[in-house]
């Protein structure tokens, strides 16, 4: 059905999910729960930034370390904005969407810089900072200030869209969810952040018992109202396009090692996983093969499809070529060979490998090589 078949049981709606929020709110370290937020208490705007930043793609279960690590590093977003990029690069290593953690680090700086320390509390005023988009403006503006925003993540997509059986697909059914969304949400009143606890509310059923799978239904609140429910078929909701098949790219990793270190580049600062630390490769990308050419001439003995890896959009097969020399490779090395460039090598100790802050798909690489024992035939 369409947004002009919701019913006027919104109210009615908003009630129960709120009730059920009181008593089953997820303790999250970047959360008020819903008692301090009756007395007024708002939480810390840097906390609930950092974990919208961070739950983008990504999910609770994941996200809940990497938020305590980082808040245990950099306490206060003046604290982050003075780190270093690799240092944050490193931190956020195997959360994946690398671009996330750049982004965070640039609007820490521009708020520092330019906004004194403080952030914006306006849905408009959030939607100016560096790589915080629609939907995290609206997160913030509503958990962190308790503004009336309209906020609507994967959870609150699938969980609106089935309240109401929107069948348009998506991403054109989007638009039928927000306008179902806008009519859920309550206004903003009074000292409790009814706002933001609604939509904290919705992302907690969508997540626990509104699930893409085998949803609970019969803990969900709304039940009752839940026309996919009642059809029998929630699981169709939210309708999505047929997926299309991702392209499988071929690339090659270089594995250098000399008096128990292994050699490291940091990758170009922009493209895919960019600033990190990672091992020489051979240029592989999303839209074309690496050329498999090594950094430089000698004894390589390649392991072949090594590692399997999926990105949103692609997926990448990788062989690791490993370097057999006695050679001082520092005296002999190519700065302009294939996959180096001109970036200056890093010599990392092998057994503290895990602290370089290697994105997943490389330390998959190093941890396959480890684990088969680097120099056996």
């Amino acid at each position: 059905m369409g947004v002009d078949k919701i019913s006027g049981e919104t109210r009615n709606i908003t009630a129960k999910i709120s009730a059920h929020y009181v008593d089953n709110a997820r303790e999250l370290p970047w959360r008020i729960m819903p008692h301090q937020s009756a007395d007024g208490i708002l939480p810390d705007p840097y906390y609930v930034w950092l974990s919208e930043v961070m739950l983008q793609q990504t999910t609770v279960a994941a996200v809940v370390a990497y938020f305590v690590k980082f808040i245990r590093h950099w306490p206060t977003i003046a604290d982050l904005a003075a780190a270093d990029e690799a240092d944050v690069l490193a931190a956020w290593a195997g959360l994946g969407y690398y671009a996330r953690a750049r982004n965070l680090h640039k609007c820490a700086r521009y708020i520092v810089s330019e906004l004194d320390g403080a952030f914006p509390a306006t849905e408009a005023d959030l939607l100016k900072l560096p790589g915080v988009g629609a939907y995290t403006a609206a997160a913030i503006a509503a958990i962190a200030f308790g503004a009336r925003a309209i906020v609507v993540d994967a959870n609150i997509e699938r969980l609106v869209a089935r309240l109401f059986a929107i069948d348009t697909p998506l991403p054109g059914g989007k638009k039928d969810i927000r306008i179902a969304m806008d009519a859920l949400t309550p206004d903003a009143e009074g000292k409790a952040n009814k706002v933001g606890d609604f939509a904290q509310a919705c992302m907690d059923i969508g997540a626990g018992i509104c699930t893409a799978k085998s949803p609970k239904c019969s803990l969900c609140p709304v039940q009752i109202h839940c026309v996919a429910h009642a059809r029998g078929n929630p699981e169709l909701h939210p309708v999505k396009p047929p997926k299309k098949a991702k392209p499988i790219r071929k690339g090659r990793f270089f594995w250098i090692e000399q008096d128990g270190k292994l050699l490291l580049v940091t990758r170009p600062p922009t493209g895919m996983l960019g600033s990190m630390r990672a091992l020489p490769d051979d240029d592989w990308a999303a839209g074309k093969d690496g050329h498999g050419q090594p950094p430089l001439t000698g004894g390589w003995q390649l392991r072949e499809n090594l590692v399997q890896h999926s990105f949103t959009h692609f997926s990448l097969e990788v062989d690791v070529a490993v370097y057999h020399s006695d050679k001082n490779i520092n005296k002999t090395w190519d700065n302009h060979g294939a996959g180096l460039g001109s970036r200056k090598p890093i010599w990392w100790p092998i057994d503290t490998i895990e602290d370089a802050g290697l994105p997943t798909l490389y330390l998959k690489a190093v941890n396959r090589i480890l684990g088969q024992g680097k120099r056996k035939d």
